[in-house]
């Protein structure tokens, strides 16, 4: 089907449709979504140009994952490698997902969101979709870039270990369908395992955003002389709930967690933590678009290490 056609069937003309698949301003919001919805129910597609350089970013509802965390230090790097390359960026919340019928793109970015997604993507949009923060399945035209989320917890618990702590407690940040804590728990469950610790469920926890501090109680109760806390806010929120049972960090109980950016450093003591590569992963975003848009083929799954950094609160013990 051509553009010509397009335009007969939605009874304007070719220069009206061009129009609207370039997202030209001069064009009225009912005529341009009436052109869009003919397209869509015969399955027109217009051809990716390396001039249309919009790319959406959809992040998760506030309500389900506060902007603050992860997407928001993601998005930060977006912002800045999108910009430097010449892209433009829009915004698009989880909640308001049914706009993209009636935007022009390049690229669409999601951060944060359920995989399932991209299901069925290729079959309604030409540009291609770059799923952040997690693997999916091999979708047409639907592209991974995440970390490690293995070698992540391996990477924590190794320095633990090596810092002498024998029996460590974690509370890895959770919401229903969020698949990474799932894999976190099932990492450190074989981690621990390896190295004969102790791993049963009472130690190995998953929270939400509201249970830390009584969870925390539960494995100072238990003896721990560690505590692991991935994902979330769960670095800060866990030292705030050790000063309220009266603990002191890095004495009597070590804490490693998540970065976050103007947080973790800033700390009393500052925290150690493992952090993804976020320059990386933005840089590999745009990389996936920009090759996409020159008709090259792009690697499906792109991933990255986590990085330690070293902090003040995990002491050796002896």
């Amino acid at each position: 089907m051509r553009i010509q056609d397009i335009a007969a069937l939605a009874g304007v003309s070719t220069a009206t449709v061009s129009r609207v698949f370039s997202n030209h301003p001069n064009i009225r919001r009912d005529v341009r979504d009436h052109v869009l919805a003919v397209a869509k129910e015969h399955g027109y597609h217009p051809r990716l140009s390396v001039r249309r350089r919009n790319v959406v970013v959809i992040t998760p509802s506030r309500v389900l994952v506060p902007a603050e965390n992860y997407s928001g230090m993601v998005l930060t790097e977006l912002a800045r490698e999108l910009a430097e390359r010449d892209f433009r960026i829009e915004i698009l919340p989880a909640d308001n997902i049914d706009r993209l019928d009636s935007i022009q793109f390049c690229g669409v970015v999601t951060v944060g969101i359920d995989e399932t997604f991209a299901k069925g993507w290729d079959n309604r949009f030409a540009a291609p979709l770059v799923v952040v923060d997690r693997a999916v399945p091999s979708f047409r035209n639907v592209y991974a870039v995440h970390s490690d989320e293995g070698q992540g917890m391996a990477l924590a618990l190794a320095h633990l270990l090596a810092t002498g702590h024998r029996r460590i407690g974690c509370l890895i940040y959770h919401w229903p369908g969020h698949s990474n804590s799932l894999l976190r728990q099932e990492a450190i469950k074989a981690t621990l395992q390896e190295h004969g610790l102790p791993c049963e469920d009472a130690l190995i926890r998953l929270v939400g955003p509201n249970d830390y501090i009584e969870e925390v109680g539960k494995l100072l109760r238990a003896g721990v002389d560690a505590l692991f806390c991935p994902g979330g806010n769960g670095g800060i929120v866990t030292a705030y709930a050790l000063s309220l049972y009266g603990k002191s960090i890095g004495t009597d109980v070590s804490l490693l967690s998540s970065e976050r950016m103007m947080v973790s450093r800033y700390c009393v003591p500052a925290q150690t933590t493992i952090t993804q590569d976020y320059p990386a992963l933005a840089a590999a975003v745009v990389d996936v678009i920009h090759t996409r848009m020159e008709g090259r083929p792009s690697p499906q799954n792109i991933l990255f290490p986590y990085k330690l950094i070293e902090r003040d609160s995990v002491r050796r013990r002896e």
